[in-house]
């Protein structure tokens, strides 16, 4: 099987997205790149019905090479990212929270210093028809020098170099959001400048550690 261990890690996170709220029925939809190949969720399927052979291949074109169901229909923004930047995985889901602010704002006001998780400040990309190149095209903008995003009245965006990495900043984005619409309805809510979400950024690049092996 092609991929394999990229779709068994597609499986997994796919079952995370309900429980962790991220999605609602089967919207969203994630994809890892390996190589000239990309594993990907199919179009409509129940994650719960989801199997790693069920899980989508195509090249980087779009062309399936592995697989019986259709890949998921944002795999315009999918491919978009795999084509012009460096990551390895993108996630999309239609978390409320992040929904929400999608209505709201152009960018995310940057209420806490996680902001800098994500190179800076979040934009909102204007919307466009789920699907389209149009969308690609608006998100790509939206994730310049940054590693998430959020779609206009849609969802959200978030890119890395592993499916853990970009799967764990969009939890990180859909709490970003929540604390700003509390803090916005509680009243005048105080922000991080840039310079200092730059400041935070270039110590966080280097924060994290590993457990230690154990001897065998």
């Amino acid at each position: 099987m092609l991929l394999k261990d990229e779709r068994e890690a597609i499986v997994e996170y796919s079952r995370r997205l309900r429980p962790d709220g991220l999605v609602v029925g089967t919207s969203g939809n994630l994809s890892v790149r390996a190589g000239e190949l990309v594993a990907v969720t199919p179009s409509g399927l129940d994650y719960d019905d989801l199997t790693p052979e069920l899980v989508c291949v195509s090249d980087l074109e779009g062309k399936v090479v592995d697989g019986d169901l259709e890949p998921t229909s944002e795999m315009p923004m999918h491919l978009a990212v795999y084509r012009t930047t460096g990551h390895n995985a993108v996630v999309h889901t239609h978390s409320t929270a992040a929904t929400v602010v999608s209505t709201l704002v152009d960018v995310l006001p940057s209420v806490h210093y996680l902001t800098a998780l994500f190179g800076g400040p979040i934009r909102v990309a204007p919307y466009a028809t789920f699907g389209t190149p149009e969308l690609a095209d608006n998100m790509l903008a939206a994730l310049e020098e940054r590693t998430g995003c959020i779609l206009g009245n849609h969802g959200t965006v978030t890119v890395g170099g592993s499916l853990d990495k970009a799967y764990t900043l969009n939890i990180y984005l859909e709490w970003l959001c929540e604390v700003w619409l509390r803090a916005d309805a509680a009243g005048n809510p105080r922000l991080i400048s840039d310079e200092e979400l730059e400041v935070v950024r270039r110590k966080i690049s280097t924060y994290g550690q590993s457990a230690p092996r154990a001897e065998s």
